[in-house]
């Protein structure tokens, strides 16, 4: 038996914690009742999302890790009630489970997603406790001061708590439009762009370049993908103390019957 949250990660259906959200809101069932976080399962059960029965799989599929460039207009959502192009219409078909994002990027901001078919993996790379670094290439509308940028790395207080940029570079600019790298070890919702604003200074563009040791490649065009090597992948389940999982578990074959 299994706690149903690592068992649906495990499956690719989510990260733990988009899972608990799924719980907590009543759209999973299991058997035809409505599960709730903690229940104990053994992957013989019907399991559904939304009404759609999960497919189980037996064994435990190899992890991939997918670089995907956003480009604006796409949403991070895979039913959008307004019917808008959303990130999973171009990723590549996966034979076992689905891609579970990264981290998401709002409707304006572009640049580097990483997907997963391992929730387990998706929780690492996005739970606050391993301080994850994500890099934005910035471009601000207005009059930048010292003390502005002193404040953002201090702290400054928003709706949802204190934030603060892990760091700051200045990359240059012309007239009124300045560009600067920024640094967060959270995924607030719009954080980067509610930051500038605390501070009086409007954004105008924004891309994600890197998350964690990921940069987005230059030739990597927006509504493209790439797979990362094997070979990349082991040493991230390495890193994060997921290397047990890092090499495909097979169904163990039936033995033959002597006669």
């Amino acid at each position: 038996m299994e706690r149903i949250q690592k068992y649906l990660a495990n499956q690719g259906a989510g990260s733990r914690r988009q899972i608990d959200a799924l719980l907590q809101q009543g759209r999973i069932s299991v058997n035809g009742k409505t599960a709730k976080p903690g229940d104990q399962i053994n992957g013989r059960e019907k399991i559904a999302i939304d009404g759609k029965l999960l497919r189980l799989q037996r064994h435990v599929a190899k992890p991939k890790i997918l670089m995907y460039h956003k480009p604006l207009g796409e949403v991070c959502t895979r039913s959008d009630p307004e019917g808008r192009d959303d990130v999973y219409q171009n990723l590549p078909r996966l034979n076992q489970g689905r891609w579970v994002s990264i981290g998401r990027l709002d409707i304006n901001t572009s640049g580097l997603l990483l997907f997963t078919n391992d929730g387990e993996l998706a929780n690492r790379l996005m739970h606050p406790s391993f301080e994850v670094e994500r890099e934005y290439a910035v471009r601000v509308h207005g009059a930048v001061s010292y003390e502005m940028l002193q404040q953002l790395r201090d702290g400054v207080q928003l709706e949802d708590g204190m934030a603060h940029f892990d760091d700051i570079i200045d990359s240059g600019g012309s007239g009124s439009n300045h560009w600067y790298h920024v640094v967060i070890k959270e995924g607030r919702n719009r954080e980067v762009r509610r930051l500038w604003e605390a501070v009086g200074v409007e954004v105008s563009r924004l891309t994600r370049v890197r998350y964690d040791q990921f940069w987005l490649p230059k030739w990597l065009k927006p509504g493209k993908s790439r797979l990362l090597d094997e070979e990349v992948v082991t040493r991230v389940y390495q890193r994060l103390g997921l290397a047990g999982k890092s090499r495909e578990t097979h169904r163990p074959k039936r033995q033959r019957r002597r006669a």
